[in-house]
């Protein structure tokens, strides 16, 4: 069976789906009909999953746990909390910023219930990098780690849950927890198209934007990935079926690949899912995968590689896994092999999404046997998603040329945060343009690039314009130009190329560098390679820099009047 044809009949007359047209931000488009109106109600619908909740939802790898009526529980002492304590009321922003750990998960919950937008700050941001996002979404609280709150180096300017015992911190999230215990969940209306959470992606400005996802954007990626699982049910009878074991849950919780696919999946479709924390290792994931019959193996490019090329791979019994999945970046055809290769026993060796933060995380899909034809393609867009590729003056082209990939559906953001400027660029009726570019052919999706000038080391986007700006700070720096280069294991590793005074002597400068941009931004976005030239670097005539050009893939041939 085709994809087309298992698409026919799951969105078809007396299909699993049933599309209705509603009007999603002043668009007619349709839309996969949900007995919920919000993520509180998918929550309280979690009750029954084990027949009386029993069921676990999330196990960490240090051993706290929590069942799916025990979250719900939590979810409705952290919304009795903010609301009653901390003054929370429905449309507030309340800040997470943590590790994965069950305070943010119970954090989130409370949060959404409450009819509140939970703010996923990113968890490796510094000092500065949070207290920009706090100026930006003007949280009523925060609820954050120790680790943190020390990178601040001060008061964020609101009241601190704390996710651990801190004494800095207003409360802790535990005793929260235990003092509003036995709260039912609030009842306060919340509307499908309200804001639930912001997530934050790089932008043109060099400044993280604030992507808002509403609770029908949830509702979307779930809706998404049960045609995913549909698909291959009707393709490939009994190949998914009875899986058994959790899902390895190791992406962070402030994107989507951790938030989206784990924690809202889980209470969607009661998975059990099993959290690492720390840094990723490679050999404990071996080894909870031989403890606890692990299904399900995901994550980023980087993560996998890890995995499959681990030297005590066959160490360990690894049969219980009947699935790779990810996304983050394009799968090389090597990396798709050696997965197969290193679990011939898995039953659905490979699957890959296509997406972004401002499409909820999914758009395209491509299974095990489309990925064999076509390696280098990232699937079949979803029947609720839409996809054209476009000139730079919004002109659809045909199939087969190159251009800007643009998506459409339910699924795409709102907008960003206080920055209407940004998303009117970014979003004009109704079509996202991702700024990935790529062409369409047989119905398939293919990328040719990745966002012109964002680099993705291990997953994470890293926009440049940050980076420069910092390093053009430095008194020793005249100019410079952040660009990306090929990393087998993270695909992408941060260079600069700096353009120094012909009078400053290098010795040491690098280190100097270094430090100076890891003082105020995230050590992923600190350069792994450097490069320092005396002369200008080369500029169009409308003065921006020819990055291509300095990566010496293009001649230089513009020629100063």
């Amino acid at each position: 069976m085709t994809v087309a044809e298992a698409d026919a009949m799951l969105t078809g007359p007396g299909g699993f789906f049933e599309i209705v047209t509603e009007n999603v931000g002043g668009m007619e488009m349709g839309v996969v009909a949900s007995p919920h109106q919000s993520l509180r109600d998918l929550l309280a619908a979690s009750a029954g999953h084990g027949g009386d909740g029993s069921a676990r939802y999330y196990l960490f790898d240090d051993g706290r746990s929590a069942t799916f009526a025990e979250n719900i529980d939590h979810a409705g002492a952290a919304a009795a909390a903010l609301t009653q304590r901390f003054g929370v009321e429905p449309g507030d922003r309340v800040g997470l910023l943590g590790s994965n750990q069950p305070g943010w998960i119970q954090g989130f919950w409370g949060a959404v219930s409450a009819g509140a937008v939970a703010v996923a700050m990113n968890g490796w941001w510094k000092g500065d990098e949070i207290h920009y996002g706090i100026e930006l979404t003007e949280p009523k609280v925060l609820i954050a780690d120790r680790r943190r709150l020390e990178r601040l180096g001060g008061d964020p300017g609101v009241p601190v849950i704390a996710m651990d015992s801190d004494p800095a911190a207003t409360a802790t999230i535990d005793g929260l927890v235990d003092a509003y215990a036995g709260t039912p969940l609030p009842d306060r209306p919340i509307a499908i198209d309200d804001p639930a959470a912001i997530l934050f992606t790089s932008g043109t400005t060099g400044r993280p934007r604030g992507a808002i996802q509403t609770h029908r954007n949830f509702f979307s990626y779930l809706t998404c990935a049960y045609m995913i699982g549909a698909r291959q049910f009707l393709r490939f009878p009994g190949e998914s079926m009875d899986v058994g074991g959790p899902t390895l849950a190791c992406s962070p919780l402030f994107h989507v690949s951790g938030l989206h696919a784990c924690a809202v999946m889980a209470v969607g479709a009661g998975i059990n899912h099993l959290w690492t924390t720390g840094r990723y290792d490679a050999e404990k994931i071996l080894r909870l995968t031989e403890e606890h019959g692990i299904a399900r193996w995901g994550g980023v490019t980087t993560q996998l590689w890890r995995l499959v090329e681990h030297p005590r791979l066959d160490d360990y019994d690894t049969s219980s896994v009947v699935s790779i999945g990810g996304g983050g970046s394009v799968w090389s055809p090597e990396l798709q092999e050696i997965c197969r290769t290193a679990l011939p026993h898995a039953r659905v060796s490979v699957t890959i999404g296509y997406g972004l933060t401002e499409s909820s995380g999914l758009a395209t899909s491509a299974a095990d046997d489309v990925l064999r034809d076509y390696p280098d393609s990232v699937g079949y867009p979803l029947p609720i998603v839409g996809v054209r590729i476009t000139d730079d003056g919004g002109r659809e082209l045909d199939e087969g040329a190159v251009g800007n990939v643009c998506l459409s559906g339910p699924m795409i953001t709102p907008g960003y945060w206080n920055d209407p400027v940004a998303t009117a660029e970014t979003i004009r009726d109704g079509w996202l343009r991702t700024g990935d570019y790529g062409y369409v052919r047989d119905g398939l999706l293919f990328l040719v690039s990745r966002r012109s000038d964002l680099i993705i080391r291990g997953g994470e986007n890293i926009y440049p314009t940050e980076i420069e700006q910092r390093l053009d700070a430095h008194p020793s720096v005249a100019e410079s130009a952040v660009v990306g280069v090929e990393h087998r294991e993270l695909g992408q590793e941060v260079k600069a190329v700096v353009v120094v005074d012909k009078e400053q002597p290098a010795e040491n400068l690098i280190e100097e560098l270094e430090a100076w941009v890891a003082a105020t931004l995230a050590d992923i976005k600190v350069p792994a390679h450097w490069e320092l030239r005396t002369e200008p670097l080369p500029r169009n005539a409308t003065g921006k820099i020819l990055k291509q050009v300095v990566q010496g893939d293009a001649d230089y041939d513009f020629v100063e009047e």
